[in-house]
């Protein structure tokens, strides 16, 4: 006699309606994910890759990734524009802007590091484009400075940055910080005045690209704190590099081809030369967005504290770096001026934070 098929034995013949719960080894052979769901596969890749490291292997690891990518675009601008002679810094800002523009877009709608943020408004857009206009002339003034000036002396400057912070913040929006923030910052500048005059390679048009970039970098802070308070025109920082960095590109792209000539055709030729020059551009704007990247992810993984105190030292290790690989002739007094500024700026790294914890 022929057993009456129920609903339970149909149900368990078809692979695709098993009891998950009583044939968990069954389950096993299944996929976890559809083959065409491109996105939720890339996340969990991602989720994986995380969790199979200790949150302070992962940490360390993250650091340590943020120290190359800062060390590395250094070094490898200091190449192309000094020694490789690829002399041409605003194509070169250009295609670090390009860079960080895909990469960031495929970062946020890819591999989903961060939501993605719309702009909302004419006004913000507007904002943003004046942020581009800043952070254009400051990467410019940077990436120029290396031509002339060795990139110890360039990080020596660089340091600086929050003497040009708190003076933009004075006479931009009036804020006034405590004596002891004012003292802190006198032996950043002391130090610079030092290394500025016992450096071997100084070259006065270097020195004040250099000083501008820097000077850039601190303004950008500043106005970016004016223009985007409120919450709703708020942007993570992955989301405004993805707008700032395709604007950028299209603000230098007139002032390259004004003042840097056929760069493109340049470039192509030189290519046919030598591949190698390939290789070299686009490794250097890779690891450009790479510095965006392993920023954002030092301080989700720390904190905004940390990141300046580990900046504080990636000045002293990339100076350090950079004249071993450059070779470049230090003096006592030069060492000595830059270990001053570095002081100073940790010493107002400290002061900044007693006077947060007063006033609160």
């Amino acid at each position: 006699m022929v057993e009456a098929q129920t609903w339970k034995t149909r149900r368990m013949s078809n692979p695709r309606l098993v009891d998950t719960k009583t044939t968990t080894d069954q389950v096993l052979d299944i996929p976890a994910t559809p083959p065409g769901d491109v996105r939720q596969s890339q996340q969990q890749l991602w989720v994986i890759g995380t969790t199979l490291l200790s949150p302070n292997v992962l940490t360390a690891s993250i650091i340590a990734s943020w120290y190359l990518s800062n060390i590395g675009v250094l070094l490898l601008n200091k190449y192309l524009l000094s020694i490789y002679g690829f002399r041409y810094p605003i194509f070169l800002t250009m295609l670090h802007m390009l860079s960080c523009a895909a990469y960031s877009y495929a970062s946020i709608n890819f591999l989903d590091l961060v939501p993605l943020q719309h702009i909302h408004s004419k006004k913000q857009f507007l904002k943003i484009l004046a942020l581009s206009a800043i952070f254009c002339f400051s990467v410019v003034c940077g990436n120029t400075s290396l031509r002339y000036l060795p990139v110890s002396f360039n990080q020596a400057i660089g340091a600086t940055t929050p003497f040009f912070t708190a003076v933009f913040a004075f006479l931009i929006i009036c804020k006034k910080e405590s004596g002891e923030v004012y003292l802190a910052l006198l032996p950043v500048v002391l130090g610079i005045v030092v290394a500025s005059n016992s450096e071997p390679l100084f070259h006065l048009f270097g020195f004040l690209v250099c000083v501008g970039s820097t000077a850039g970098r601190a303004l950008k802070s500043v106005v970016q704190g004016i223009l985007l308070t409120s919450e709703s025109e708020k942007l993570h920082s992955m989301n405004l590099l993805l707008y700032m960095a395709p604007m950028a590109a299209i603000i230098l792209l007139p002032f390259t081809l004004y003042i840097e000539g056929n760069v493109a055709a340049v470039t192509v030729e030189k290519a046919k030369e030598d591949w190698f020059v390939v290789f070299l551009l686009v490794g250097n704007a890779t690891v450009a967005y790479l510095v965006n990247l392993t920023n954002f992810l030092v301080t989700k993984h720390t904190s905004a504290l940390t990141l300046q105190v580990l900046g504080n030292a990636k000045a002293a290790v990339a100076a350090v770096v950079s004249v071993l690989i450059f070779k470049n002739p230090v003096t006592v007094m030069g060492m000595a001026g830059f270990g001053v500024t570095i002081m100073g700026v940790v010493l107002y790294s400290e002061a900044k934070k007693r006077s947060k914890v007063t006033t609160h």
